[in-house]
């Protein structure tokens, strides 16, 4: 079994990266002591956590990562699937037999296998938990970098979502190019450039 859970559906720019975790049973879930939704852990939690996950040989795991110019072209349910199915990929090419799929929220995706779609697995079950982790890590650490390269944008901060300061700063200075264009925010400042 493989659980799967995204990080960044709703920011105004950067990728949606997805993570598939499985874990065997013979994995020991003591050192995973406070491990749940990535939404309810500290940055350094979650860092804590994301060392475990990926340290451990008893869990499988690989990570999805699609685009915000793709995010455009196919809309963000759509990427977020297929950061799902990368993700998946990238596990099962570590030789990984998968025979059943949990998928945190309300969506399925195009894959063979037989699967089930939770609302708040990554509150409910423990490889979704930590699917959401290495989602999530992933993804800010990526936006850290970006941070570097377009520092008038400060997403090493809040990491590309509509925060009041983000919202400023594109209505002041317009989308940079990972800014997502089809969505409203950024659509509107590219219509009054216009």
């Amino acid at each position: 079994m493989a659980c799967l859970d995204e990080a960044g559906r709703g920011p105004l720019a950067g990728p949606v990266v997805a993570a598939a975790v499985s874990s065997e049973r013979a994995c020991d879930y003591t050192s995973f002591t406070g491990l749940r939704d990535s939404k309810k852990l500290s940055a350094k939690q979650r860092e804590k956590f994301y060392k475990l996950i990926t340290a451990n040989k008893n869990m499988a795991w690989g990570i999805g990562i699609v685009s915000e110019k793709v995010i455009d072209r196919i809309n963000i349910l759509e990427a977020t699937k297929l950061a799902m199915l990368k993700a998946l990929e990238k596990m099962k090419s570590k030789k990984v037999k998968v025979d059943f799929l949990i998928l945190d929220g309300r969506m399925r995706i195009n894959s063979s296998l037989p699967q089930k779609s939770i609302v708040k697995a990554d509150e409910k079950v423990f490889s979704c938990a930590a699917s959401s982790i290495l989602a999530k890590v992933t993804r800010d650490r990526l936006m850290e970098k970006y941070g570097c390269k377009y520092p008038r944008y400060k997403f090493d901060i809040h990491k590309g979502y509509p925060t009041k300061e983000h919202c400023r700063i594109l209505r002041r200075y317009g989308p940079c190019p990972i800014h997502r264009k089809s969505f409203g925010p950024v659509s509107e400042c590219l219509t009054k450039k216009r």
